[in-house]
């Protein structure tokens, strides 16, 4: 079982016609529990940001506009995955075994991507090439 899982959060988008990245928060996980509670608290975190609640006190009347249906709803995939208990459940099953867990979507102009690793299994991939060097 892994024991201490690490995960990310990123934007990514083009700029002057280069890919960037930035982060949005990053965090090691004492146990799988808290790995995906983090996990779903930030993608809920960037839903209500993409798609804040209009009537909330700090937005001026009408400064919000909906968009065209053709975009595709990020905020509201991220809500599903959240609730969606076969994917929790996915994802914790291939972070107890060790694999890296990367969830991205994109709208127009952006990626968000969520990703865990287990620490341990960072450590015997960097082992493990020291390990089979040839000798002699």
């Amino acid at each position: 079982m892994h024991d201490e899982f690490l995960c990310h959060v990123t934007a990514y988008g083009v700029c002057a016609g280069q890919r960037i990245g930035v982060p949005l928060g990053t965090y090691r996980a004492p146990t799988l529990a808290l790995a995906l509670w983090w996990l779903r608290d930030r993608a809920n975190w960037i839903a209500d940001r993409l798609d804040p609640r209009p009537e909330a006190e700090h937005f001026p009347p009408s400064s919000l506009v909906p968009v065209a249906d053709t975009v595709p709803d990020v905020p509201a995939a991220l809500r599903w995955w959240c609730a969606d208990l076969g994917q929790q459940e996915l994802v914790a099953d291939e972070l107890a075994a060790g694999r890296l867990v990367r969830v991205a979507l994109c709208d127009e102009t952006t990626e968000y991507e969520l990703l865990a690793e287990s620490v341990d299994a960072l450590r015997m991939q960097r082992i493990i090439p020291a390990l089979v060097m040839p000798v002699g």
